[in-house]
């Protein structure tokens, strides 16, 4: 009995070791970037007035397209999100499409609050919105646009946890993996669901 103990014991010391990570400091943060692509995965929380709402994603942003689909645990998409050049647009399951300017606007009519869709991937990103005021707390998160946004690390750097709190709302998403490549875009594309 105490053998498999131990074994177990070692099993778990093991897996928490390969998933080790740290919370970002002030000084990692950086000025936003270009980055031709953008594709991540995960689960996202929002909890408003003490009421959570839970989901997977599935996000990419390429050609100038940012595309977030939400889908169950079993995989079934809800709803996508998609923004391009000529704005925003959520399309549901049913296929039904809402359209607004910009992603906070479609959020407030959609859900009764914003998210900050606009600026989500600079800040997964570990950067800061170019042109906006922005400044530190004490403990390394970065406040901006009325957000106090903190992510926490894996060992290569990359996000495991990022955090966005405001007096209202908290969002969290926990990605499984996420890759990027620097640079512009390579042409403009649309949101398929205009097309």
């Amino acid at each position: 009995m105490k053998i498999n103990q131990i074994i177990l014991s070692g099993c778990l010391l093991i897996l928490a070791a390969c998933t080790t990570t740290y919370t970002q400091t002030a000084s990692q943060w950086q000025a936003q970037k270009d980055w031709q692509t953008f594709e991540a995965s995960g689960r996202l929380g929002v909890k408003i007035n003490d009421k959570g709402s839970y989901a997977h994603f599935d996000w990419t942003r390429k050609n100038g397209v940012e595309t977030i689909d939400v889908n169950t645990p079993l995989g079934n998409t809800v709803g996508q999100l998609c923004q391009d050049a000529q704005g925003v647009l959520a399309q549901d399951s049913n296929g039904k499409l809402y359209t607004a300017a910009t992603p906070e606007e479609l959020s407030e009519q959609l859900l009764g609050y914003h998210l900050p869709l606009k600026h989500l991937s600079v800040w997964a990103n570990g950067e800061w919105v170019r042109d906006e005021p922005h400044r530190f707390t004490e403990h390394g998160k970065l406040q901006q646009s009325g957000w106090t946004i903190s992510r926490e690390l894996n060992e290569d750097g990359t996000p495991r946890i990022l955090l966005l709190e405001n007096e209202k709302l908290t969002l969290r998403m926990v990605f499984n993996e996420i890759n990027r490549i620097a640079g512009q875009p390579e042409k403009q594309d649309v949101c398929a669901a205009r097309q």
